[in-house]
């Protein structure tokens, strides 16, 4: 009788305790630097550049309308892990570090026992110049090439990302208890970054006669295309092993690329739609509904989404929307929104600039409103704007904005909104902050991020 008694209080215990933790999946965030939304084959582009992210994305939620904050690597990717603004993390321009202490899905996701590892393939994301490793374990800056003119090993390709990933991968504890960690990967490929290499094996794929001149823009298809195959390897090893089955995967680019629209080659220094509007999916069979989403999103809201989908409580601080609900087919997206965006000259490449290189390194604001498609830019300096409507005019072909017009109430407000924060940044968070090395500073210089 008393065995029983027993086993009855045991159960009530049981029954009125908390249910344990959901197992958290593992994770993997593929980036991939200066990829144009509409150079992804998904997305209609004719040539098939991407078959290996057409599969990918076919099997989960996909969004159209996808933009970064802003068009530049490290702020980008800051914002991304972040989901703060440029502005607020501090990390406005290449060559300056995140601010310490900054909220991070990464360091959130390593307190609940996630291993975390990042391979990242472009010298600008050091992390002594850029900070973003900090939260990670293992964090490797995979910099073996000399893609820009051969001048410096200052970049990988995206064969040897993979192949960074994939030993990482193949080298997880042998350990059960350690083995049953959940992990998140992060792997930057810098393909297809200027110089824009040719990549013959892709360029007959693709319908580009390799053999004479080739333009800027089909190498630019090759690189597409080259990245693409080798994210297609680790795509495959993802789903040869056993141990990563139900693997939550994110990609994105961290900005777009301009290929002479608006007479501008490159990015940064401008927030046009070639540079702004980034491919962005997330895929996890059984949690994530397959399908397009055709209302606009933020790179922003990468960081809450992925605490949103492990339920996961998200920090008041992130500034990005937790579309967590709309990808499980349990709440409408937002159908009314505002994007906001910035833009800042390119690279510190001196510690003496750091001390001001925010406040003086802004160069335009821009502001989306969304579903109206209505576009608005600002030069920082000059005051000058442009207006486009994206739903009429998706090439951004017709300014609207009168010549002698001012700024609108929203437009001025955002620039009143990002100096401030730029001043504050140089004042309290970064100030006296070492900046580039004149190693790094020079290798910045060799692969095009200046002034």
């Amino acid at each position: 009788m008393a065995t029983v008694l027993i086993a009855l209080l045991a159960l009530l215990a049981l029954a009125g305790a908390p249910a344990p933790p959901p197992a958290l999946p593992n994770i993997v965030v593929i980036t991939v630097d200066t990829l144009r939304y509409d150079r992804v084959s998904a997305d209609g582009y004719p040539r098939p550049t991407t078959p290996n992210l057409d599969r990918l994305l076919a099997a989960g939620a996909r969004f159209t309308q996808a933009r970064t904050v802003e068009p530049l690597t490290n702020p980008a990717l800051c914002s991304l892990f972040t989901s703060l603004y440029p502005h607020e993390h501090g990390a406005t321009r290449n060559g300056l570090r995140l601010r310490a202490g900054a909220p991070s899905v990464v360091r959130l996701l390593a307190r609940r026992g996630y291993r975390t590892a990042a391979f990242v393939g472009n010298w600008t994301l050091r992390n002594e110049i850029s900070g973003l490793g900090d939260p990670f374990e293992r964090y490797a800056a995979v910099l073996t090439r000399k893609r820009w003119l051969g001048l410096f090993k200052g970049e990988a390709t995206a064969e040897d990302l993979t192949d960074a990933a994939l030993a990482w991968l193949a080298a997880r504890p042998a350990n059960q208890a350690d083995r049953r960690r959940p992990l998140l990967l992060w792997v930057h490929y810098v393909d297809p970054h200027a110089p824009y290499l040719l990549h013959a094996p892709f360029a007959a794929r693709l319908g580009i006669d390799g053999r004479g001149e080739v333009s800027r823009s089909d190498r630019y298809d090759t690189e597409v295309a080259f990245a693409d195959h080798h994210v297609g390897r680790l795509l495959a090893a993802l789903a040869a092993d056993p141990g990563l089955a139900g693997t939550l995967v994110v990609f994105a680019a961290d900005h777009g690329e301009s290929l002479g629209e608006h007479g501008d080659w490159g990015h940064g220094r401008n927030l046009y739609e070639p540079a702004l509007r980034i491919p962005l999916g997330f895929v996890w069979p059984g949690h994530v509904r397959a399908g397009r989403i055709d209302d606009a999103a933020s790179s922003l809201d990468v960081a809450p989404t992925l605490l949103g989908l492990l339920g996961l409580p998200v920090p008041a601080a992130f500034r990005g929307f937790d579309w967590s609900a709309v990808l499980r087919g349990e709440a409408p997206p937002p159908r009314e929104r505002t994007l906001w965006f910035q833009a800042h000259k390119g690279a510190v490449l001196s510690s003496r600039e750091t001390a001001t290189a925010r406040r003086r390194g802004l160069l335009a604001a821009g502001v989306l409103a969304w579903p109206e498609g209505r576009m608005e830019i600002v030069r920082a300096g000059s005051g000058e704007r442009a207006v486009f409507d994206l739903a009429a005019d998706p090439g951004e072909t017709r300014n609207l904005a009168a010549a002698a017009s001012p700024p609108s109430e929203r437009a001025r407000g955002w620039l009143v909104d990002l100096r401030r924060g730029l001043l504050a940044s140089d004042r309290l968070a970064h100030a006296g902050a070492p900046g580039a090395d004149p190693e790094s500073a020079r290798r910045l210089r060799a692969l095009g991020y200046t002034q």
